[in-house]
């Protein structure tokens, strides 16, 4: 086992991630005054700080009359300013935001709501209509096996309640947030947002992120990357929703609590209609995954990213052509690595060091280990311990019970290797190793090899039963063209075993992704499945 090491920092202060997050809004408000605009959304009708707080308390006073303190609500919206106000709402009077996943299906729903314990969704009728979730939402609520299901609210039913005495409050409190919140704040170790795993390794569990789990890792990432590419003066769009963590910590929260103006947007997958509002809005930064930023690189009009100057991109490998079309209109392009668990990130290049095929180095604060894996010579499995590192699981066989991190330890699951100057390079998850004829082979590095040959369309590796071998790889690409056999030349070409090309090739329209922008891995597998007769 390597030597635990830990990853420092001068600039950063745990102490600094004492607070809640709307306590961490009002610091911004303070910082940056009340003016200044916070949110906004396709409405484009901005939130100035003043605004967001006044929203934030009128909301979370309604809310918090349905709700016990430290109870999870379910919140069921897309990125819009509604989302943004319902969190820092719940924060405000001492509740909990489980946001939920609505590409999930009911199955994957029930589980989450039974895991968290959750007995209120908060949503949008405009929403749930416009993304056809009635009967979603009403199997839910119908609950299952004679035990009911979570109450709906929609916001337009609370918005006809509000009075004009409520609004008279709200103004009254939003003078005095900092004592209203004191009498209802959480801790800042008691959970402040539950996020929900994809289950794809079964039933989704709960991740239970702290006050201080989240607000460290902010100012994790500030202390890492400076001030210049974060400064008040930056506009950052997010795509990403907000049940997944990075599209919270970094495309919302980040941003909120930086002083930047966040311009949020319902789907990552409208890409013409983002390469549209990046010029509209004058975008400087943006966050995706490798899949969403080559579909808006490739919907976008020549002048559209003209504002942009630094992507990060994370939650999948970046290729080359990514980067190679995002340089090469002026753009940085910074890669970093993280997991839901870290609320999220680890790792991330900086401007000052950025090595392409890397992720950067550790995010101060951050100890780590590499286990060593049987079959793998080079890197280890990496566990992580640190302020940004999650309060514990909540699983759908045991509702509402924490379970914490051994001795704080987090198993991420995947095998990287750590150079000498600390920059970390992924080589893929534990369980995207093929066992061939005893030697492991990285699924991603495959992966890799396929992207090289054919730069311009997207690949992924999975494997089926061998008789003979143990296991066989297999690649699902959306390149029509794709043959097996110029793929297994250029794996010769680049100096690696024959074991290494893909035993076949299946072509098909379109590779499942996720709403988190991750390639959805389970679903290829089931296709290579359906379509192994083929093979």
């Amino acid at each position: 086992m390597a030597e635990d090491r830990i990853a420092s920092d001068g600039r950063f202060d745990p102490e600094a991630s004492r607070s809640t997050l709307f306590g961490a809004l009002l610091d911004a408000r303070r910082r940056f005054g009340g003016s200044k605009p916070a949110v906004e959304d396709p409405e484009r009708s901005p939130l100035s700080y003043d605004r967001l707080v006044l929203a934030s308390l009128v909301i979370g006073r309604k809310l918090a009359a349905e709700t016990e303190r430290g109870e999870a609500v379910g919140v069921f919206l897309p990125n819009v300013n509604a989302a943004a106000v319902v969190l820092m709402g719940l924060s405000a009077y001492g509740r909990v935001a489980a946001p939920l996943n609505f590409t999930f299906g009911v199955r994957n729903l029930r589980a989450a709501v039974r895991a968290a314990e959750i007995g209120l969704i908060v949503t949008s009728r405009r929403f749930v209509d416009t993304a056809r979730l009635e009967d979603v939402l009403g199997e839910l609520s119908a609950g299952v096996e004679g035990v009911p299901g979570p109450r709906i609210m929609y916001l337009e039913d609370v918005r006809t309640t509000v009075t004009s005495l409520d609004k008279l409050t709200g103004v009254l409190s939003s003078r005095f947030a900092g004592m209203v919140h004191a009498r209802h704040a959480l801790d800042a170790d008691e959970a402040a947002v539950i996020l929900f795993t994809s289950g794809s390794e079964g039933e989704p569990k709960g991740v239970a992120l702290t006050n201080a789990n989240i607000l460290a890792n902010i100012r994790q990432i500030e202390a890492h990357m400076g001030s210049p590419p974060l400064g008040p003066d930056q506009i950052i769009l997010n795509p990403l929703p907000v049940f997944h963590s990075y599209g919270l910590t970094g495309g919302l929260l980040l941003g909120l609590f930086a002083g930047m103006r966040v311009v949020l947007y319902p789907s990552p997958l409208h890409y013409k209609q983002i390469a549209r509002l990046t010029k509209e809005t004058g975008a400087t930064i943006l966050f995706g995954t490798d899949t969403f930023l080559q579909g808006w690189m490739r919907a976008a009009e020549a002048d559209d990213f003209v504002t942009v100057r630094l992507v990060v991109a994370g939650a999948e490998r970046v290729t080359e052509e990514t980067r190679r079309v995002w340089q090469q209109w002026g753009t940085t392009l910074l890669e970093g690595y993280g997991a839901t668990e870290c609320a999220p990130v680890l790792c991330v290049n900086t401007l000052d060091d950025n090595r392409a095929g890397t992720v950067g180095r550790f995010l101060p604060g951050i100890e780590h280990r590499l286990e060593p894996v049987e079959g793998i010579r080079e890197g280890g499995r990496l566990y992580v311990r640190g302020p940004n590192v999650m309060a514990g699981y909540m699983r759908p066989s045991a509702p509402g019970v924490l379970e914490p991190p051994a001795d704080g330890w987090h198993d991420t699951g995947d095998i990287v290797t750590i150079d000498e100057d600390g920059f970390v390079r992924v080589k893929g998850r534990a369980k995207r190793f093929a066992k061939i004829g005893g030697e492991m082979v990285s699924l991603t590095a495959v992966e890799g090899l396929a992207q090289s040959l054919w730069p311009d369309a997207t690949h992924v590796a999975v494997t089926l039963p061998d008789p003979r071998k143990g296991e066989q790889i297999v690649l699902v690409t959306d390149k029509p063209d794709a043959e097996r056999d110029a793929l297994a030349a250029h794996v010769r070409k680049e100096g690696y075993p024959e074991l290494w090309a893909p035993r076949a090739i299946l072509v098909t329209a379109a590779v499942p992704v996720m709403g988190s922008g991750k390639i959805d891995v389970p679903a290829v597998q089931e296709m290579a499945r359906a379509m192994r007769p083929l093979l």
